[in-house]
């Protein structure tokens, strides 16, 4: 696997060696040792798995501490604009994002750090998104940023009118 570093630090993305021929191809999405030695000595203990349609824009979630969450996600079919916002207060990168294009055919991954929160806007017209996450989830501790908050200036690349929100997500508050 190849580590992309992006331009907030310990936001990486992860590039897995792929290997095609007339059947198909194979790849190893996750190799517990591989990632400890290349990017971050986290000990994943939940898969989740969502399913979604064009428009939807799911985020900017985290949890709290002492519940906060790292995350490695990836897009099995379909297409997503993945964004992790820095909430570290104090950190130089504070209030800025990272956005990366995640798809089934570039099979990238992204991995965030705790201390940030997380979201992504579905690009195509269905969507299977999966992710590791180190904690489990607390819904005591579920938080949320309001998708659009312009002091972060996110560009989900979904026209306005074609977003589509869960109401816990209408409800969050800015940064």
């Amino acid at each position: 696997m190849r580590v992309v570093n992006t331009d907030i630090e310990g936001v990486v993305i992860i590039e897995p060696e792929v290997f095609g021929d007339s059947r198909g191809y194979f790849m190893e999405s996750y190799s517990e040792c591989e990632f400890q030695r290349l990017v971050a000595p986290v000990k994943f203990v939940q898969d989740n798995e969502s399913c979604s349609r064009y428009g939807v824009v799911r985020g900017l979630h985290y949890q709290q501490e002492p519940y906060a969450q790292s995350k490695l996600v990836r897009c099995v079919v379909g297409r997503v604009l993945d964004v992790a916002v820095d909430i570290r207060k104090g950190s130089p990168t504070y209030g800025k994002h990272v956005a990366v294009e995640l798809s089934a055919e570039n099979k990238r991954q992204l991995f965030i750090p705790k201390g940030f929160a997380h979201g992504f806007a579905v690009l195509s017209p269905e969507v299977i998104f999966a992710y590791k996450c180190d904690e489990f989830y607390h819904p005591e501790a579920e938080c949320g940023i309001a998708w659009n908050d312009p002091t972060i200036g996110i560009d989900w690349r979904v026209p306005k009118e074609d977003v589509i929100l869960s109401d816990k997500d209408r409800g969050y508050k800015m940064l």
